[in-house]
């Protein structure tokens, strides 16, 4: 692919033709705050806290949507474009809570990040007295819409990403927010649940009803089905509390089902889920080692016909996991009987 390079901010920066301003300084690692970007998104320029000063261009052009070129100058931290991120900044917060220390989003949220990098400590607008009543009834995550800065993320993700279109940008002025059709509860939407919004949202608006921070993360592999989907799991006091998708990974590139996102920290931790192999003895259950269980499998099935066992595989299990399965049929037990339940 053909390479261009600019300067931003008096570095050189050597990228791919087609990438944006944006793209080329965070591929740098400078900083250019937003609010509306997203590397999984098409570029939108709605927060206009990108604005930048670009030499031999008029006005301030927004570097989410503007392709970088070569030769390109690019200044991000001119008096001109912090004026603009300020003013966009105060339009924002104007009646945003500011109960940034009970706020769940609190030490996450981008619009605290960026009005830290601009200095903004109060207010310059007055506040309005509108308020949205809060939507709670989605089982896994609530909309706060007095959190919302309209910056459309959760709107596009649902139609670009997922394909629901379950919510958009309704009504006008003040009264302007995210609604589902008809304006009804979440609940009663076309939404799926699978929380692609909320992990997008960058301020407290869409957040999950689990909000504890984890201590630390392992990375592991979705066991809901045979995608291969792969998750880093948040571990706090012994406990599952958290699930993100690894965006690096080839298969899912950091999305995740609502099986994935939400049901994986209820059955882990469910008081019926079994921990240990058990054998049936004298009709009661008792719970044994993974050898013996095995070795006790082997020899009552070794008592039986190849025509008399059957093999079920599961869509739980990687494809790798259903072939050794119906090897171990074929080769192993002689049984052609092998079925799936995917095939229901």
């Amino acid at each position: 692919m053909e390479t261009i390079k600019l300067t931003i901010n008096g570095v050189e920066v050597k990228v791919n033709r087609g990438t944006t301003v944006l793209e080329a300084a965070q591929a740098a690692n400078i900083y250019i705050p937003t609010l509306c970007a997203d590397p999984d998104l098409e570029p939108y320029g709605s927060c206009r806290l990108c604005v930048v000063e670009i030499e031999k261009i008029r006005g301030l052009p927004t570097a989410c949507t503007t392709p970088a070129t070569n030769g390109m100058v690019v200044h991000t931290e001119t008096p001109a474009v912090n004026e603009v991120r300020r003013t966009s900044v105060d339009l924002l917060i104007a009646n945003h809570p500011m109960d940034c220390l009970t706020c769940r989003q609190n030490q996450q949220c981008e619009l605290q990040q960026v009005t830290a990098h601009l200095g903004i400590t109060e207010r310059r607008f007055p506040r309005t007295d509108q308020a949205f009543p809060v939507d709670t009834s989605n089982p896994f995550f609530d909309l706060d819409r007095n959190y919302c800065i309209l910056c459309a993320k959760c709107v596009r993700t649902c139609d670009e990403i997922t394909g629901i279109n379950a919510i958009d940008l309704a009504f006008r002025g003040y009264s302007a927010r995210v609604a589902t059709f008809g304006d009804k509860p979440l609940i009663e939407s076309t939404c799926k649940s699978c929380g692609e919004c909320m992990v997008r949202c960058p301020v407290a608006a869409l957040t999950p009803k689990e909000t504890r921070r984890p201590i630390h993360e392992v990375k592991t592999t979705c066991p809901y089905c045979g995608v291969g989907c792969q998750m880093y799991l948040g571990i706090k006091d012994g406990q599952v509390i958290t699930v993100r998708g690894d965006r690096d990974n080839e298969v899912n590139g950091g999305h995740l089902c609502v099986k994935g996102r939400f049901g994986i920290a209820e059955f882990v931790h469910h008081p019926e889920r079994l921990t240990n192999p058990q054998i049936r003895k004298n009709g009661k259950l008792a719970e044994t080692t993974w050898d013996r269980a095995l070795d006790e499998a082997a020899a009552r099935l070794g008592q039986y016909a190849p025509n008399e066992v059957a093999v079920i595989a599961s869509a739980k299990c990687t494809n790798e996991e259903n072939y050794v399965l119906q090897k171990l049929g074929r080769a192993v037990l002689g049984t052609q009987n092998i079925d799936h339940c995917a095939r229901l």
